[in-house]
């Protein structure tokens, strides 16, 4: 309970501290506070949630009719959203990157997967879900074709990024001679089981669901969530498996039970 507690502490700036009373989309409970004006320490009073991962829920309990016969992957291995998801679905898989541990081994009991290489075999997932994580992938195109690899036909994917609508997709390295080389300034987002910074390669625009079309993707939407935090309420993107051809469609699976808006 401490560290929750010191992550907290860390994210407040006392003149910048509010309450308010609106829903959490994961709990329920009717608190919400702003430690500082960011949608990182936008939180649920009770579970946490922080106004990302709300955003995720909400968008998430819109684009499925029941997440109760779903096998889900998470690409993180605890707080708020795995909680939230282990209860409601048939199967929650989960996992983190460790770059010094071999993939599909574990440390401290937390799976280690790489989302470019992933260990699952094919087809192994009705839903793949993530919050910030693509932009710290050096080959996000790779990261892309895996989850669509591992979902089953009429999967769903659904994630958030750092997303500018505004502009489109700002590569912040390039690959020179073998190594890289930053373009922009070096941008760095904290990681609470490293316990260190990590690199962040691109800040994305709304060419996003171009990016995943062209990976194979279909029905892609950014699509908004109904409930606004503090005025904060993150982009979420979704996209799908496509369905199997008629002819070698098989008889129906818990992927029938994700319904496309």
């Amino acid at each position: 309970m401490l560290r929750p507690f010191l992550r907290a502490l860390a994210l407040t700036r006392p003149t910048e501290l509010s309450l308010r009373v609106e829903a959490c989309a994961l709990c329920g409970f009717k608190v919400q506070v702003r430690l500082r004006r960011d949608e990182v320490a936008v939180r649920c009073a009770h579970c946490g949630a922080s106004a990302i991962t709300q955003s995720l829920v909400d968008v998430l309990l819109q684009a499925t009719d029941s997440l109760a016969d779903l096998d889900v992957y998470e690409l993180s291995a605890g707080g708020p959203l795995v909680r939230w998801l282990r209860p409601r679905v048939r199967s929650l898989t989960t996992s983190e990157y460790f770059p010094d541990v071999p993939r599909g081994s574990e440390r401290a009991g937390i799976t280690c997967q790489d989302v470019q290489r992933l260990t699952y075999p094919d087809e192994s997932f009705d839903l793949c879900t993530s919050t910030e994580v693509f932009e710290h992938v050096e080959d996000d195109g790779a990261g892309f074709r895996e989850i669509l690899r591992v979902l089953r036909p009429g999967g769903l994917h659904a994630f958030t990024v750092p997303l500018n609508l505004a502009s489109t997709t700002l590569e912040r390295t390039t690959i020179c001679g073998g190594e890289r080389v930053n373009v922009l300034p070096a941008e760095y987002h904290a990681d609470r089981y490293r316990g260190q910074r990590v690199f962040c390669f691109r800040t994305y625009g709304a060419d996003l669901a171009a990016r995943l079309a062209d990976v194979g993707y279909v029905d892609v939407m950014l699509r908004q969530p109904r409930q606004i935090m503090f005025g904060y309420a993150r982009t979420v993107v979704c996209g799908r498996k496509p369905p199997q051809p008629l002819r070698q469609r098989s008889p129906p699976t818990a992927a029938a039970a994700l319904r496309t808006p």
